[in-house]
C-alpha cells in the first residue's frame, strides 16, 4: 500500500455492501472522528514479536489532536513497526490502538484506516512522474473514485480552489504544469505531502521526510509542518536534530520497542539514557 491512499479509496467505494465485516466496520470508518477528549491516537501496551524478537514491547503512546510529535531512536527501536501497527499493516500480539475515542485500529484493514483519516508518507516519494504536479494532486483528491464517477469526472470550482490552496501551501504553485518527474527531490517530497493533504487526513505519519533534502528545503519543510499542526496531528520520525529543533514541541525516544524518554528536545538530549543508547553513538 502506498502513501497516496487512492487505491484504498477505490477499494472502499467498490466494496460490496454484503461483504464480510462491511456492515460491522462501516459505521466505524464513515462516522465522524471523535476527538472530544482531545486525543487523536492512543496506543496502550502494544506488543509485536517477529520470530521471538520483540519489535514493540508494551508500547504506550498518546498523540493529542492537532499535535506535532517527533519520534527518534536508534535503528531497531520499533519506529517503523509502530507506524505499521497504526496503519494496519501489522497486527499487534497484544494491546490496543485507538484513533480518536471510538475507532479500534486493530479491527480495521489498511484501506479502512486510510479512509478513516490516517495518511502515511514513506521515505521515498511515491508520485506519478509522467503527470503534472496539478494532475498528481487531482488524482489524490478525496472524492468518489468508483468507475462511473471517474469516467464522468470534471473539477468543480471548489475542487480547483482546494488544489490551488494546496499548491501554495507546499510551495509548488509555480510548478503546477510541470511534469512531476522533473521536480527536485525536495519538491517531490512536498508534492507527496500535498497529495496526502488532498485526502483530508486527521493524522499524518511522516517517515524521515527531510532525508536527502538541502538545508533550505529542510527548513521550508519544517515551516510547512508547523503550519499544518493544529488542523492535523503529525507524527514525524526523524534523525535530523536541527530539523526536530525547528519543529519544537514534544519528542518521544523509542528504544527496544518501548518509550525510553519523552519531553522537549533539550530534555531528551540531556537524558543520560538517551545519550547512551542513541545520541552518544
Amino acid at each position: 500500500m502506498n502513501a497516496l491512499n487512492t487505491t484504498a479509496e477505490a477499494l472502499l467505494d467498490d466494496r460490496p455492501s454484503g461483504s464480510d465485516g462491511a456492515d460491522q466496520m462501516g459505521h466505524l470508518v464513515t462516522g465522524e472522528l471523535d476527538l472530544s477528549h482531545g486525543v487523536a491516537l492512543y496506543l496502550d501496551d502494544i506488543t509485536v514479536s517477529f520470530d521471538g524478537f520483540r519489535a514493540l514491547n508494551k508500547l504506550n503512546l498518546t498523540i493529542d489532536a492537532g499535535e506535532l510529535r517527533c519520534i527518534i531512536g536508534p535503528n531497531g527501536a520499533g519506529k517503523t513497526t509502530m507506524m505499521d501497527v497504526i496503519t494496519g499493516k501489522t497486527r499487534p500480539d497484544s494491546g490496543s490502538a485507538f484513533f480518536g475515542q471510538t475507532m479500534d485500529l486493530t479491527r480495521l484493514t489498511e484501506p479502512e484506516i486510510a479512509h478513516a483519516g490516517i495518511g502515511r508518507k514513506f521515505q521515498k516519494p511515491t508520485i506519478f512522474e509522467n503527470h503534472s504536479v496539478f494532475e498528481n494532486l487531482e488524482l489524490a483528491m478525496k472524492t468518489d473514485k468508483r468507475v462511473w464517477k471517474s469516467l464522468l469526472a470534471w473539477l468543480a470550482a471548489d475542487e480547483r480552489d482546494r488544489i490551488a490552496e494546496t499548491l501554495r501551501l507546499i510551495r509548488l504553485d509555480k510548478e503546477a504544469d510541470r511534469p512531476a518527474g522533473l521536480l527536485s527531490h525536495g519538491q517531490k517530497q512536498w508534492l507527496e505531502i500535498g497529495m496526502l493533504l488532498m485526502q483530508e487526513p486527521k493524522l499524518l505519519l511522516l517517515d524521515e521526510p527531510v532525508a536527502g533534502m538541502t538545508d533550505d528545503e529542510t527548513m521550508r519543510t519544517a515551516e510547512l509542518f508547523v503550519s499544518l499542526a493544529g488542523k492535523h496531528s503529525l507524527v514525524v520520525v526523524e534523525h535530523d536534530m536541527a530539523f526536530i529543533e525547528k519543529l519544537g514541541g514534544k519528542v518521544t525516544v523509542l528504544h527496544e520497542g518501548s518509550v525510553l524518554a519523552e519531553g522537549n528536545l533539550a530534555t531528551v538530549q540531556n537524558d543520560p539514557r538517551v545519550i547512551e543508547v542513541y545520541l552518544g553513538r
